[in-house]
């Protein structure tokens, strides 16, 4: 078993995993200014409360898009199982052709999600990771990543509603029992749920138009299982994607780098 984190804007997940199974998955806030001694306490608390003999680990692997946060968590998980976890970059070898402007630039979730949705799913494939941000990663018939999109995410389009107003209130996520709102409250939850499962929608039959054929749709982050319910296209909800994209990778690479 391996340990995978995912370190996003809002939270970290953490996942022991490996070809048979995800065994677990925790998670917790990302926090700029916890230490690594701060984040190898939560980590090893993590595995104690799962009953994973944290020096049994084969070794680890970080995903993050959060620059400042990577070796801060590779020397806590360095501390809490003595390995040397790999950190996803362009120091890693992905077998994945990258057909971007400057493939340099790629978002290391972008590429994990991608790896992990070519293991499993018919090409060509489109892939939405719906967290702080929401991002659309674009595989096309060959199997290379050809590009994608960045979107302001669900939480962060309704905060930045509440705050940037003087009358709209802060409010859960959740859909209202109808589309057209009658209060304020049901529009604003209208437009969050079904606003975006439009808009999903629309890029889909917009990016599929430009790919010249129908594509796999697969979904994955926090806000996704909120909103592709109400979709009314056929979207895949795969909650540990990144984990499986950062096992594949791991895998890819463990023979070159230390575990």
């Amino acid at each position: 078993m391996i340990l995978g984190l995912d370190i996003g804007n809002t939270s970290i997940v953490v996942g022991g995993l490996d070809e048979s199974a995800i065994h677990f998955t925790a998670e917790f806030s990302t926090d700029l200014y916890k230490t690594s001694d701060e984040y190898a306490i939560m980590l090893k608390t993590v595995l104690e409360i799962h009953e994973i003999d944290r020096k049994g680990l084969e070794g680890a692997i970080i995903g993050t898009v959060v620059p400042a946060l990577g070796e801060v968590l590779r020397e806590a998980v360095r501390k809490v199982t003595g390995r040397k976890a790999l950190l996803v970059g362009s120091g890693l070898k992905t077998g994945l052709n990258i057909l971007i402007d400057s493939p340099a630039q790629a978002g290391s979730d972008l590429i994990v999600n991608a790896l992990g949705a070519l293991a499993q799913y018919p090409k060509p494939i489109l892939i939405f990771d719906m967290g702080t941000a929401t991002t659309l990663a674009v595989v096309n018939s060959k199997g290379n990543y050809v590009g994608g999109m960045i979107i302001p995410g669900v939480m962060l389009g309704m905060e930045a509603l509440s705050n940037g107003t003087a009358q709209l209130p802060h409010i859960s996520l959740e859909a209202p029992k109808k589309m057209i709102g009658t209060n304020t409250t049901d529009c604003m939850k209208s437009g969050a749920v079904y606003g975006n499962a439009a808009m999903l929608d629309g890029i889909i039959s917009r990016a599929e138009e430009e790919l010249g054929e129908k594509a796999t749709v697969v979904a994955t982050g926090g806000m996704a299982a909120k909103i592709v319910p109400y979709c009314r296209r056929n979207i895949i909800w795969d909650e540990n994607l990144t984990l499986k994209g950062l096992l594949i990778l791991y895998r890819k690479n463990v023979k070159t780098k230390e575990s």
